[in-house]
């Protein structure tokens, strides 16, 4: 069966149960009830008949001059099991009993007409006298308000006893029912329990009904935010150990150096590399934290609106004039982000292209609205080898500068900035020499 709503298919199968069983204990209460009060039907037809009986036996000693006799049961027994639950006597003008039943019944001498509430012989009884003034008959009939009582009650029960048997069924169908219907849940959690750090592979999500489908769907949005942030984790781990082994072992072997130099000169020499090492320690450590912390982010933090125009000149005012980019950007263009993780990307790209620019040029700054909006950094340097260019951005990738003083952070700082701005970063060389990086946006 093709998974559906898991609501629906639970209303389905309980309504489906509940009627079945429900249903059925009717039918069932029903035929008892109707079997007891075709009992009680019998009954009163055969104290009738026995009074059609003694009727006719009346009458036929009535015509021998015999006085009238109350009737015996019929070959000794009775009729029905109800019989003897119903008592009644039939009187003449006289006061005298024409027919009674077998047993007798309370004397209600006096009474009038109608129904009425009586205790009699240490017992309470519910009376009925009819008088035909016609034939100047009485009758007066009674029956025991115990056994009227335990009559209802017998009733009663046979009317509730299938419910009561019926109802502890549906509570167990009931839970049948829900326990099939949720078991994809039991299925998710218990897969969801086998996952580690070792173990972050996706949730199946094919079979799963529409109410379950959802919740894989985000734990396996989680489970991938999980594995990437953990890849990040274990990468940034491992290339910081290999990045900062390298400057820590050229500072103890300068400070060696120093301890070891005979002349001033020498040990000036040493100390100058030991906090050139030092700096470059301190601005690689710098990168790898600020790397640390846009890894897990999502989006920028703090977006606002921004003139782009505006922040590049205030980026651009923060350089030597002799080395001050020159910039080409309308007034007004305007992009939405974070404006401080904007600059550390943008002055990341001037300060590579600053390392390349030919002596006595400038880094260009160009912003085009063509299409979207693209910032251009552009320098003038020897390039970058075309087998090398799609590996720009590789976090620890120095390429051309592996012998500089770059720690190949830069380009990968800017690359993830972009990226949670919603732009991309593409470098490519210039067909007049040199190297272009693109900042771009996409069209709204």
């Amino acid at each position: 069966m093709k998974p559906g709503s898991l609501r629906a298919h639970l209303l389905a199968m309980l309504l489906a149960g509940t009627s079945l069983v429900w249903l059925a204990a009717a039918w069932w209460g029903f035929d008892d009830a109707q079997h007891e009060a075709e009992e009680l039907l019998d009954a009163q037809l055969a104290q009738s008949a026995r009074i059609l009986l003694a009727q006719a036996w009346r009458g036929a000693r009535a015509d021998h001059g015999e006085a009238p006799m109350v009737p015996e049961p019929l070959d000794g027994r009775a009729l029905h099991p109800y019989e003897q639950k119903l008592l009644f006597r039939i009187l003449d003008r006289a006061g005298h009993v024409v027919v009674a039943s077998t047993t007798p019944a309370p004397t209600m001498t006096g009474r009038v007409a109608g129904y009425a509430d009586l205790r009699a012989d240490g017992r309470d009884w519910r009376v009925l006298v009819v008088e035909d003034d016609s034939h100047g008959l009485r009758a007066e009939l009674a029956q025991s308000l115990e056994i009227r009582d335990e009559l209802a009650f017998l009733v009663a029960l046979h009317l509730v006893l299938p419910a009561l048997i019926a109802l502890p069924l549906l509570g167990a169908l009931i839970y049948l029912v829900v326990g099939r219907a949720l078991r994809p849940l039991d299925d998710l959690a218990g897969q969801v329990s086998t996952r580690t750090a070792a173990n972050l592979t996706r949730l199946p999500e094919t079979g799963l009904p529409d109410e379950v489908l959802p919740l894989a769907r985000a734990l396996n949005n989680l489970l991938d935010r999980l594995d990437r942030a953990l890849d990040f984790e274990r990468r940034f781990t491992a290339d910081a150990a290999h990045e900062l082994r390298t400057p820590l072992a050229a500072i103890q072997v300068q400070a060696q150096v120093a301890l070891a130099s005979a002349t001033d000169e020498d040990r000036r020499h040493a100390l100058e590399q030991v906090l050139a090492g030092t700096r470059r320690g301190t601005r690689l450590v710098e990168q790898l934290l600020r790397l640390a912390r846009l890894d897990p982010l999502a989006s920028p933090p703090d977006a606002h609106p921004i003139d782009l125009a505006g922040l590049l000149v205030g980026i651009a005012n923060e350089y030597p004039e002799a080395s001050r980019p020159r910039i080409d950007a309308a007034a007004g263009t305007r992009i939405t982000g974070n404006a401080d993780l904007l600059a550390v990307a943008i002055r990341n790209l001037v300060d590579n292209a600053i390392r390349h620019v030919s002596p006595g040029h400038h880094v260009d700054l160009t912003v085009d609205t063509t299409e979207g909006i693209e910032l251009h950094v552009d320098d003038d340097g020897p390039g970058v080898p075309t087998d090398e260019l799609a590996r720009l951005g590789e976090r620890f990738y120095r390429g051309r500068d592996r012998l500089g003083e770059g720690s190949g952070l830069g380009l990968a700082i800017a690359r993830r900035i972009a990226e949670l701005h919603g732009a991309s970063l593409c470098p490519r060389n210039r067909p007049e020499g040199g190297l272009r990086v693109t900042l771009a946006w996409p069209p709204d």
